[in-house]
Order: C-alpha cells, then sequence, then structure tokens
C-alpha cells in the first residue's frame, strides 16, 4: 500500500462460523441475488420496449433498477464467495473500492428517491400542470445532480478512507466494507473521516428528506380532500408503492448510520435490508401494486409469443 500500511487484507466474519449454516446462507443469498437481477433486469427491459412506460414515473423507475442492481452487485458476490471460501478476506484496496460503490450506489438512490416523491407530488396534487412541472430536460438533470452527488460523496469518503493507516486487528465484524466498521481499525486517528461521514450523511438526509416529508404532506392531504372512497384508493395507490419503498430504504439506513458501529448481529441483519433486501422487493412492490407495469408486462410478453409464432 501506498500509505505505508502493514495490514494488506481484511477478514469478513459474515453472519456464522458453522459450515451448515454457511452452506444455508449461500443458497439463500444466491437464490435471492439471482432473483434480484431478474427482477430488476425485466423492469429495465420492460420500461425501455414499452412506449406506453416513456414517462418521467417511469424514467426514474428505470434508474432506481439500475442503482438496486448496482447496490446487490457491490455486495453480495463477495459475500457469496467467502461464504464458500475457509479464508474469508478481502484486500484493503478492494475493501476501500467496494466502500466507494457502495456509498456511490447508497447516496444516489437517497437522491432518486427524494426526486419520485415529488414526481408523485405533481401528479396527483397538481394533474393538469404536470407535464409542465416533470418534464424530461428536468427528470435528465435530477438525476444527474443525484449521480453527481453519490460519486461526490463517495469519492470524499474513500479518499479520506484512503489515508488511514490500518496495523492492528484486521477482522471486520461485517460481511461487506461499509465505512463505519472500518474506522475502529485504523492505527491512526479516524476522527477526521467519522466527521466528514457524518457531515455527508447528514447532507444527504437534509437535503432529501424535506422533500419527501413535504411531497406526502401534501400528497396526503390531497387525498383526505377527495370525497369519493374510490378516488382516495386511486390516489393512494399511485403513490403507495414509492412510499413503502422509501420506509424501507431509509428507516433501515438511518438507523444503521446513526447508531455507533458495535459489530453485533443486529447492525448486519438492517444493512442487509438496506443493501440486499431492498434492493429485491422494489421490482416486486411496484410490479405487483400497479396495474400499468402489470399490463405493460402483459403486452411485451404478447409481442414476444407473436414474433416466436410469426419466426415459426
Amino acid at each position: 500500500m501506498r500509505n505505508g500500511s502493514i495490514i494488506t487484507e481484511f477478514i469478513l466474519l459474515g453472519f456464522s462460523s458453522d459450515p451448515q449454516i454457511q452452506t444455508m446462507l449461500f443458497v439463500l443469498f444466491l437464490g435471492v441475488y439471482l432473483l434480484t437481477l431478474m427482477g430488476n433486469m425485466v423492469m429495465i427491459l420492460m420500461i425501455r420496449a414499452d412506449s406506453r412506460l416513456h414517462t418521467p414515473m417511469y424514467f426514474f423507475l428505470g434508474h432506481l433498477s439500475f442503482l438496486d442492481l448496482s447496490f446487490s452487485s457491490v455486495t453480495v458476490p463477495k459475500m457469496l464467495q467467502n461464504l464458500l471460501s475457509p479464508k474469508k478476506s478481502i484486500s484493503v484496496w478492494g475493501c476501500i473500492t467496494q466502500s466507494f460503490f457502495f456509498t456511490l450506489s447508497g447516496g444516489t438512490e437517497a437522491c432518486l428517491l427524494s426526486a419520485m416523491a415529488y414526481d408523485r407530488y405533481a401528479a396527483i396534487c397538481h394533474p393538469l400542470l404536470y407535464t409542465v412541472m416533470i418534464n424530461r430536460p428536468l427528470c435528465n438533470t435530477v438525476v444527474s445532480i443525484a449521480w453527481a452527488m453519490g460519486f461526490l460523496i463517495s469519492l470524499m469518503n474513500s479518499l479520506f478512507t484512503y489515508k488511514l493507516h490500518f496495523c492492528g486487528s484486521n477482522i471486520i465484524h461485517h460481511f461487506s466494507c461499509e465505512l463505519p466498521p472500518l474506522f475502529p481499525l485504523s492505527c491512526s486517528d479516524p476522527t477526521a473521516n467519522e466527521l466528514l461521514l457524518a457531515v455527508s450523511c447528514a447532507s444527504v438526509g437534509l437535503l432529501t428528506l424535506p422533500p419527501i416529508l413535504f411531497s406526502y404532506s401534501r400528497i396526503i392531504s390531497a387525498i383526505l380532500n377527495i370525497r369519493s372512497a374510490a378516488g382516495q384508493g386511486k390516489a393512494f395507490s399511485t403513490c403507495s408503492s414509492h412510499l413503502t419503498v422509501v420506509l424501507l430504504f431509509y428507516g433501515t439506513a438511518l438507523f444503521r448510520y446513526i447508531s455507533p458501529a458495535s459489530g453485533s448481529v443486529l447492525e448486519r441483519v438492517v444493512s442487509i435490508q438496506y443493501s440486499v433486501i431492498t434492493s429485491l422487493i422494489n421490482p416486486l412492490i411496484y410490479s405487483l401494486k400497479n396495474q400499468e407495469v402489470k399490463v405493460a408486462l402483459q403486452r411485451v410478453l404478447g409481442r414476444q409469443r407473436c414474433t416466436s409464432a410469426l419466426k415459426k
């Protein structure tokens, strides 16, 4: 290492050292990862293939599916390898690289969920002005800003982490290289790193949570003013999928990064929720609760069957 570190690799303890439990976890997470890949790829391809889904809402949803693919692919393949390997190691450089892409995906997804909340606010509270408030140039700009913010936050934290000296214990009580478990292993003072991470998390929270809270406060108010129960149900169904994703992602991520790192099993379970499980259930939530997605999937599958029949 350029910084003169004695340690050249870390040991990721994961969840258990019992070989039988590791085998069960491998099968479980392999199935989760394959379903995540399939579900998000289907969502991306369906949005691209069906012209009726070329709207701002599904433009954001396509990017969300890509982020979910990235989020899972950053951590799960290495976790699967370690579950089958007797030496559950990762190089220092590989660990910092993993933390870079993990932070990039998480920060970008938080910004994107905030933009999607505003999209739902415009659709429900200002339906006649929706095409004026939400248009393609604005969507492209918002997505670009989300990626830029995620990249900037990730780059700064990774560069500061790279300057740390690791020369003591190399055991990480986690299944991946998130930043909080890394700092206690440093021989040098990690105060600046902890402060930078806290400022980064606070910045993301202050920039993304207020638009979400504002949007849903106005959405709830607008839904309650609808007189018919059928109208209320239809309005709520347009935002319930996104609200579910926001609660799952923000609830677990905030708990993880607000509480101090302790290496407990609960921390690892919470991390699994927002980095692995959320990526799996996002396409399921949007497809099961969204009639447009179901109809679009039927149209795409119908076209594929017709094409196959014509070829025969």
